[in-house]
């Protein structure tokens, strides 16, 4: 389980089900992945989206992580330095 996935808030039985991914910045420095959460009956319950970024100067790793559920409101937001 990734450093990440730790931080969002998963009912029982809830899955996480990757949408797309893409790399962003003048280099492609940051890594953005794009999920949907499935709840147990097959149902949307919420999204995430993960952005690891690799800093071009000192290559210092920084994650972010951003859960909102099915309305649109921010449930987790969080970032740390790797």
């Amino acid at each position: 389980m990734s450093d990440w996935e730790h931080k969002v808030i998963l009912e029982a039985g809830d899955t996480l089900k990757l949408v797309g991914s893409c790399s962003k910045g003048f280099v492609q420095e940051t890594y953005v992945m794009t999920y949907d959460m499935i709840g147990r009956v097959g149902a949307k319950t919420g999204a995430v989206l993960v952005e690891d970024h690799t800093a071009v100067k000192g290559f210092r790793r920084t994650l972010r992580v951003q859960q909102r559920d099915v309305s649109g409101k921010v449930v987790v937001e969080d970032g740390w330095t790797v």
